[in-house]
């Protein structure tokens, strides 16, 4: 897990998925979570923010407001939208920097290669690679 308090909402996350080793338990969170992402507005659903490599379809996009990135996003699939609201309300209101200083190492820290299939954990990296690609275009904004 990240050590600093600026990835306080990714590691309370992380934290509650390390708390069961049982894989049932962690899809079960998973799936609430996807239950729980609001629903975006409809503008978001064009090439520009659609997450290629995924199964589903998935968009992802970030605003900036103040130095800060706010994500919305959206998957036809409750699984993989479980998945977006996890890195949603993980990297919510971080700067760019920190996002693309975030080592992806806490994703083995979840435990959820056990629970996910191949194709879905490639998934959670392409959603995060595509929040990394879009915080890294802001960075370099003029």
């Amino acid at each position: 897990m990240e050590n600093t308090e600026i990835y306080c909402n990714l590691n309370n996350i992380v934290k509650k998925l390390k708390s069961t080793n049982d894989p049932k338990r962690k899809y079960e969170y998973i799936l609430w979570l996807g239950k729980k992402l609001p629903s975006p507005n409809n503008e978001i659903l064009i090439p520009k923010n659609k997450v290629k490599g995924c199964v589903s379809e998935v968009y992802v996009k970030g605003t900036l407001k103040q130095g800060k990135i706010y994500w919305q996003g959206f998957s036809d699939a409750l699984i993989t939208r479980g998945l977006l609201s996890f890195l949603i309300s993980g990297l919510n209101e971080l700067s760019p920097q920190d996002i693309l200083n975030l080592n992806n190492n806490f994703i083995e820290d979840t435990g959820l290669k056990k629970s996910l299939t191949p194709s879905r954990s490639n998934g959670f990296l392409n959603i995060l690679i595509k929040m990394k690609s879009q915080a890294n275009e802001f960075l370099n904004a003029p």
